[in-house]
C-alpha cells in the first residue's frame, strides 16, 4: 500500500479535544521523513493553530504475528488489539496495557505504563528505517527514550501467564483518573513526589480557565470541559509551573506533548 494524505480535525482526534484541522501523511512504507512530526493517536499531544508536518503510521504497520518466544508487533497497532491478543494467546506482562490508550509507536516513544512496569521493559528490539536496534542500545527510562525516529515495529519478549489479578489491578490503578476529554497526565511526577500532590498543594486542583481546568478527580489531569482552548491549557501549564516552582523549588516537566 502507498502513502496518501488525509485530513485530521485534531478538536476531534486527539483525546484533549484540542487542535485545528490538518492534512497529515499516512505512511504505509519503510523510509526518510525527518520533515515530519510522526504522530499516533494522540492521546498525549496539545496541538496549536500552527503545527509542524504531521504524519501517521498506516494500515501496513497495524499487525501482530507470534515467531517461536517473540511477537513481532507494528507500531500502527492499537494497545487494545494487543492486550486481547495476549488473552487470548495466555501471554504474560501485557496486562499492564489495560485502559492505556494510543498505539504502540507512542507507547513506546515515551516509555509508556504505569509506575514501574513500562513498555521497555518487555521488548527485544525496535524497528527504525535503519534495521532493527536492541533495547541496551537506547537510552530510556521514566517516561523517556532517546528515539528521534520513527519506530516501525517492536520486538517483545514473550512468555506465558496472563493474570487476570494483575489485569483487574492495572484497571482498579486507572479508575481514579477522569473520564473528561484529556492528554493524560500533564505532568512527569518529579523523583520522590507527585505532580497531582504538588498541583493540589498549590491550590489548583479544580482551577478552571474557560472550560480547561486542574481536574477535581486527579491533579494532574488537565481536563477540557467543553470549550477549552490550547491558549488556555497553556495558561494553566504555565501557572502550575510558576507556583510549583515558588512554593517548592521543584521544575515540573511536562508530560504532555506540545505542538
Amino acid at each position: 500500500m502507498k502513502n496518501y494524505t488525509k485530513s485530521i480535525d485534531f478538536s476531534k482526534y486527539s483525546s484533549i479535544h484540542i487542535g485545528p484541522t490538518v492534512e497529515v501523511l499516512v505512511i504505509n512504507e519503510i523510509g526518510d521523513y525527518s520533515k515530519y512530526q510522526i504522530i499516533g493517536r494522540a492521546n498525549n499531544l496539545l496541538v496549536s493553530n500552527t503545527p509542524p508536518k504531521f504524519a501517521v503510521l498506516g494500515e501496513e504497520f497495524d499487525y501482530i504475528r507470534q515467531v517461536d518466544d517473540k511477537l513481532y508487533v507494528g507500531c500502527a497497532t492499537k494497545s487494545g488489539k494487543l492486550l486481547s491478543y495476549a488473552k487470548r494467546n495466555n501471554l504474560a506482562n501485557f496486562e499492564f496495557l489495560g485502559k492505556l490508550p494510543g498505539n504502540l509507536g507512542g507507547l513506546i516513544k515515551m516509555n509508556a505504563g504505569l509506575k514501574e512496569w513500562e513498555i521497555f521493559n518487555y521488548i527485544d528490539s525496535i524497528k527504525t528505517k535503519d534495521g532493527y536496534i536492541k533495547k541496551e542500545d537506547v537510552q530510556y527510562g521514566y517516561r523517556y527514550t532517546n528515539i528521534d525516529t520513527i519506530v516501525y515495529e517492536l520486538v517483545f519478549n514473550i512468555s506465558s501467564g496472563y493474570s487476570k489479578e494483575m489485569n483487574e489491578l492495572f484497571s482498579k490503578m486507572r479508575d481514579n483518573q477522569p473520564q473528561a476529554p484529556s492528554a493524560g497526565s500533564c505532568f512527569k511526577n518529579p523523583t520522590g513526589d507527585s505532580a497531582g500532590r504538588l498541583i493540589e498543594q498549590v491550590g489548583l486542583k479544580g482551577f478552571n480557565k474557560n472550560g480547561m481546568s486542574f481536574s477535581k478527580v486527579h491533579a494532574n489531569f488537565l481536563v477540557n470541559d467543553g470549550d477549552g482552548t490550547f491558549e488556555d491549557a497553556i495558561y494553566l501549564i504555565n501557572l502550575a509551573k510558576e507556583r510549583v516552582k515558588t512554593e517548592f523549588n521543584i521544575d515540573l516537566q511536562t508530560e504532555v506533548i506540545i505542538f
